[in-house]
């Protein structure tokens, strides 16, 4: 039975890598934040870890006499304050770092993020080999590149280690992407940049959970390396959305707008949010508004030939199993709303 730690296991990918390691037999212990989803997890048979990856202590007596550490926490948000990204994201991965090596963990595998390529260009079949831009696009993408560096200094020390940048994940538990676009369908219609005919590259969870499989099962000669993980179906945004709205059986509400207008008013935005000190996320952000007006997908040829990658679910499965899912729970939750009000 092999021994295994995941951090940021209450969050979406965690969730169902948790769950896909003990379908296969692994002994599974958890390392999040969220007492509730945490609950969930030992219910399932997961030895629930609560606590900071800020903090040395807990993450090293966590790591202690697992295997296989599959680092997947972090703060992934395009807001937010510095200090907030740094802490989790860097201090975090130099945490989970130096426990693997002092408790001779067997290997990391790191997940990082294509964001590190993002530089607001119109850029096509990026491979992993190719030069970071000099200024990240926004804390995020920043922290995650030191992440990286600590890593690969950490395998340079004797961890075996190997980093995954999957693009975009979706899925049965995602509250984060898609809902975004859901959310502003309903209030009013998705902003849509030159027309919506911006290819780009989505991942389904569970192919990122079988990458981070492959990794763990990975010859050492694939080690050490960084790994583009995607969908390999490039396809253009209005089309995505067009496929997501017709599965959910909703109207389709858009919001066309120039783009040197939309990323003009999201710089706006951003500085009055600072001006007032303000937590909350803009409206708009740069660095959304350019995600989704620049084309950006990504050569994964590398992951095929040296993980053996292949996605196990569809695009377009994966986003009808993601409508059936999100409206199987907003009628569950209609439900009980209802319920409450009689």
């Amino acid at each position: 039975m092999k021994r295994a730690l995941i951090t940021g296991a209450t969050g979406f990918l965690g969730r169902r890598l948790a769950a896909a390691l003990l379908d296969r037999g692994w002994e599974v212990s958890g390392f999040g934040r969220n007492e509730a989803v945490g609950a969930e997890l030992a219910q399932a048979g997961v030895r629930f870890i609560r606590g900071d990856l800020a903090d040395p202590r807990q993450v090293a007596d966590a790591c202690a006499g697992r295997q296989i550490v599959f680092h997947c926490g972090a703060l992934s948000s395009p807001w937010g304050a510095y200090r907030d990204f740094y802490a989790g994201n860097v201090e975090g991965t130099r945490n989970v770092a130096a426990a693997c090596l002092a408790h001779r963990v067997e290997r990391l595998v790191h997940v990082s993020t294509p964001s590190l390529y993002f530089d607001y260009r119109d850029r096509l079949n990026i491979p992993e080999s190719s030069p970071l831009p000099s200024r990240p696009a926004n804390y995020y993408a920043a922290t995650k590149r030191m992440a990286e560096q600590i890593v690969n200094e950490a395998f340079a020390s004797g961890l075996p280690s190997v980093i995954v940048r999957p693009r975009a994940i979706f899925g049965l538990g995602d509250r984060t992407l898609l809902p975004r676009f859901i959310r502003a369908n309903e209030q009013g219609g998705i902003p849509l940049f030159r027309g919506g005919n911006i290819r780009m590259d989505l991942t389904y969870v569970d192919n990122v959970v079988h990458a981070l499989l492959l990794c763990a099962s990975a010859p050492e000669s694939a080690l050490g390396a960084a790994y583009n993980i995607t969908n390999r179906e490039p396809a253009l945004f209005i089309d995505v959305l067009r496929r997501l709205f017709e599965a959910l059986g909703k109207p389709l509400r858009l919001r066309p707008l120039p783009y040197p207008v939309a990323y003009g008013l999201a710089g706006f935005l951003e500085w009055k949010t600072r001006l007032l000190r303000s937590d909350a996320e803009p409206l708009l952000t740069r660095y959304s508004v350019g995600l989704l007006g620049k084309h950006q997908t990504l050569d994964t040829s590398l992951a095929e030939e040296k993980l053996g990658y292949s996605p196990v679910v569809g695009l377009e499965e994966g986003l009808e199993r993601y409508a059936s899912w999100w409206n199987r729970n907003e009628r569950q939750s209609n439900e009980r709303q209802s319920n409450e009000r009689q």
